[in-house]
C-alpha cells in the first residue's frame, strides 16, 4: 500500500510539470490610456532588468534609453565593419558623444530610428546585443522564464520618440524585419516567425501577446480563441516594415459603400494611431452613410466632439454584449468569405467630459496625402479583437470582436505556472 501511495503522488507531481515542445512565450500588454497607445515589459540585460517599453507593430528594431547607468555583464557592442553590422541595414559609425552605449567605441555599429510620430526625425544610438528574457507559454498561463542570449537593439539617449508614454523606456519593434522582437525570437528557436495580439481597452486589465505558437490561445472560461482566426493575405514587403492586407470594399449594415475598381485597396494595422483614418473621399462616402443607416433607427446626430466628426447622445443608443446599437460596419478583403465585422464596442468612443455624454464614430478623416496609406486601421478598433501576423506564411487571422465568443482580451490568466517547462 505504501509503495501505491508513493507511485500515485510520484506520477502527480510528473503530470504537473506541462511539457511544451515548442519555444512559445508572451508578455502582458497594457494601454495608457491618456496617451492611447500600448506598452509591455521585458527583461533585459544581466541580471535580468524590467523595462516597458511602446509597442510599435511599424518598427524595425528595438529602441532603449540607456542614458541612465546601463548594466549588464552580457552586452556586446558590434563592431561597424563586422559582416554583421553591414547585415542590420542603414546604419553608421558610432560617435560616441552623441550615443549612450556602455561601452561605445568610435568604431561601434549604429542603427538609426525614424520617428515618423516627430515629423521624420531621426535619431542614432548603438548597436548592442544582451540578453531578452521573457516568460515561457502552453497558451494558458505564462511559466518561467526563457532567454536569448543575442537580443540586437539600439542603445540611445531619451528623449527618443515623440510618442514616449510616461513610464517607459523606450519602443519595442514589431515591424516585418529580421530584428523585430518576434523574428529575433523566431531565429533563436528556429521556429516560424510568427506572433499573436489581443489588445484589451482597460488600462488595468492587460492583454497579450504571444510569441512563436499558432495556438492554441486560452481565454476565460476556457475559450480557445485560435479556433476562431479567418485568414488573408499580408501585402508585399515593398510598402514598408508595418503590416498591410488589402480589401476591396466597406459595407455599412451591409450596403457597400465604397468599392475599388483598381484591385486590393493596402490597409495599415497600427498600434501607433488611436483611431482608423480614412483617405477624405473614403471618409466622406463612409461617413455618409454610417449617418444614413443610423437616421433609420431613429439616431440623431448632435455637435460633434473634437476630434471626431460623428456623434450622438449616449441617453439614445442601446447598449448590447457588444457595445453600442449602431450599425454594423464590415470590412471586406480578399473576397466574401473574409470579412472583419466591426461592432459598436469597437465603431464607437465613449466621451463623458464638460457635461457632454456622447457616443462618437471612432473613425477620423485621414486627409489627401498621396505617400500615407489610405486606410489605416488604430488601436481602438483592434482591441478585443486576436490578430496572428503569421510573416513566414505571409497571411493574417482575425478572430472579429472576442465578446462575440463570450471572452475578451483582458480574460487571459496570468497566474504563473511554475510546473511549465521545455522539451
Amino acid at each position: 500500500m505504501a509503495l501505491k501511495i508513493a507511485s500515485f503522488f510520484f506520477i502527480l507531481a510528473i503530470s504537473s510539470l506541462f511539457r511544451v515542445s515548442f519555444p512559445a512565450f508572451l508578455v502582458p500588454v497594457t494601454k495608457d490610456s491618456a496617451a492611447e497607445k500600448y506598452t509591455l515589459p521585458i527583461y533585459l540585460r544581466t541580471p535580468p532588468r524590467q523595462v516597458y517599453l511602446l509597442l510599435d507593430l511599424g518598427a524595425t528594431f528595438t529602441l532603449i534609453d540607456c542614458s541612465k547607468n546601463y548594466a549588464s555583464s552580457s552586452y556586446h557592442s558590434i563592431p561597424c565593419g563586422s559582416s554583421l553590422c553591414s547585415s542590420l541595414g542603414p546604419h553608421s559609425c558610432s560617435v560616441c558623444s552623441g550615443l549612450a552605449g556602455p561601452g561605445c567605441s568610435n568604431n561601434s555599429c549604429a542603427l538609426h530610428f525614424t520617428d515618423s510620430g516627430a515629423r521624420r526625425s531621426t535619431v542614432m544610438g548603438e548597436a548592442l546585443m544582451d540578453s531578452l528574457s521573457l516568460p515561457v507559454t502552453n497558451g494558458r498561463n505564462p511559466g518561467p522564464f526563457g532567454t536569448i542570449h543575442n537580443f540586437i537593439f539600439s542603445c540611445t539617449k531619451g528623449p527618443f520618440h515623440k510618442s514616449h508614454v510616461k513610464g517607459t523606456s523606450g519602443s519595442a519593434g514589431f515591424g516585418r524585419s529580421k530584428l523585430s522582437v518576434p523574428a529575433q525570437l523566431s531565429k533563436s528557436f528556429k521556429e516560424k516567425f510568427l506572433f499573436t495580439l489581443c489588445l484589451s481597452g482597460s488600462p488595468s486589465a492587460p492583454g497579450v501577446v504571444f510569441f512563436g505558437s499558432p495556438g492554441p490561445y486560452y481565454f476565460l472560461p476556457e475559450i480557445d480563441l485560435s479556433k476562431h482566426l479567418t485568414y488573408t493575405p499580408l501585402l508585399s514587403p515593398q510598402l514598408s516594415n508595418g503590416y498591410f492586407i488589402g480589401l476591396t470594399s466597406i459595407k455599412v449594415n451591409g450596403k457597400v459603400i465604397w468599392l475599388t475598381n483598381e484591385g486590393l485597396v493596402p490597409t495599415k494595422i497600427s498600434t501607433m494611431t488611436p483611431y482608423t483614418t480614412l483617405r477624405s473621399a473614403i471618409f466622406k462616402a463612409f461617413a455618409e452613410a454610417f449617418v444614413n443607416e443610423s437616421a433609420a433607427a431613429d439616431l440623431k446626430v448632435r455637435e460633434p466632439v473634437k476630434p471626431f466628426s460623428i456623434c450622438y447622445n449616449a441617453d439614445d443608443i442601446a447598449d448590447t454584449p457588444v457595445g453600442p446599437a449602431v450599425p454594423t460596419i464590415d470590412l471586406v478583403m480578399q473576397n466574401d468569405d473574409a470579412v472583419w465585422r466591426i461592432f459598436g464596442s469597437n465603431s464607437m468612443v465613449r466621451i463623458f467630459r464638460g457635461g457632454v455624454d456622447a457616443w462618437c464614430l471612432g473613425f477620423l478623416d485621414g486627409g489627401d496625402h498621396p505617400k500615407a496609406p489610405p486606410i489605416v486601421i488604430g488601436g481602438h478598433q483592434i482591441e478585443d479583437n486576436l490578430w496572428q501576423f503569421d510573416v513566414e506564411s505571409e497571411r493574417v487571422g482575425f478572430s472579429g470582436n472576442v465578446l462575440v465568443h463570450g471572452t475578451m482580451c483582458a480574460n487571459f490568466n496570468f497566474t504563473k505556472n511554475e510546473g511549465l517547462l521545455y522539451t
